[in-house]
């Protein structure tokens, strides 16, 4: 069994992604591009920041035949921070886990340190990983490279064979995956579309769980 636990943060430990998906979604139909929900997730969860706005000015060019206006990313940003600010919460049973763990642990992130750091702060999460805090501007490559949980792992001083992931995206999955790491998926941050456990599974994921209770029994018991 893994000996340390590598944790997404976004739709794993805090609710986040309830909260910006929709910030994203109104955001972008403001300027004429409207997406059906369950595709956007599919397309853009978990993916790093560069990609994300990348994607997304990509989107705008094809409806519109130009890129976004100046200011957007930095305008729904400030919408998303004052939204999380005042509403990001952890996910059920999430700190009851992570509190539960003896090994090491981290939490490796497509957010920016900043934004994911405020985080976990405002959920009480923070005192559990310490230093062990990476986002996606601490690396060249976003997820669904590796870059991110080998950092992870390297600050943790253990190797990637020994570390679990917990992730709820096919990117994370996949990076988990591509850093030599067992990988659980997880779908409980109540963002997921129908047959995302699926979609998770497909991409490398040993195990698809829904409440950290079963995720917690799982590693006290794991399979022989």
């Amino acid at each position: 069994m893994a000996h340390g636990v590598i944790f997404d943060c976004d739709g794993v430990l805090v609710n986040t992604e309830t909260i910006v998906i929709g910030i994203e979604l109104a955001a972008m139909a403001e300027l004429g591009v409207v997406y059906e929900r369950d595709a956007f997730i599919r397309t853009y969860l978990g993916c790093s920041e560069a990609d994300f706005e990348a994607g997304l000015d990509a989107d705008h060019r094809a409806v519109h035949g130009r890129g976004l206006p100046e200011g957007f990313f930095s305008d729904m940003e400030r919408r998303r921070v004052e939204a999380l600010e005042r509403d990001v919460r952890a996910v059920d049973g999430a700190r009851a886990f992570a509190a539960s763990l003896q090994g090491p642990q981290a939490v490796a992130s497509s957010s920016r340190t900043p934004v994911l750091k405020m985080k976990l702060e405002k959920t009480g999460l923070a005192d559990l990983f310490g230093p062990h805090v990476h986002g996606g501007d601490d690396v060249k490559a976003g997820k669904p490279a590796p870059d991110l949980f080998l950092r992870a792992a390297e600050h943790l001083k253990i190797a990637s064979s020994d570390c679990l992931v917990i992730e709820d995206s096919v990117f994370g999955v996949q990076a988990g995956r591509a850093a030599g790491m067992r990988t659980w998926g997880f779908i409980g941050g109540g963002h997921c579309p129908d047959g995302h456990g699926d979609a998770l599974k497909a991409a490398g994921a040993e195990a698809v769980f829904e409440h950290f209770d079963d995720i917690a029994e799982a590693w006290r018991n794991p399979a022989p």
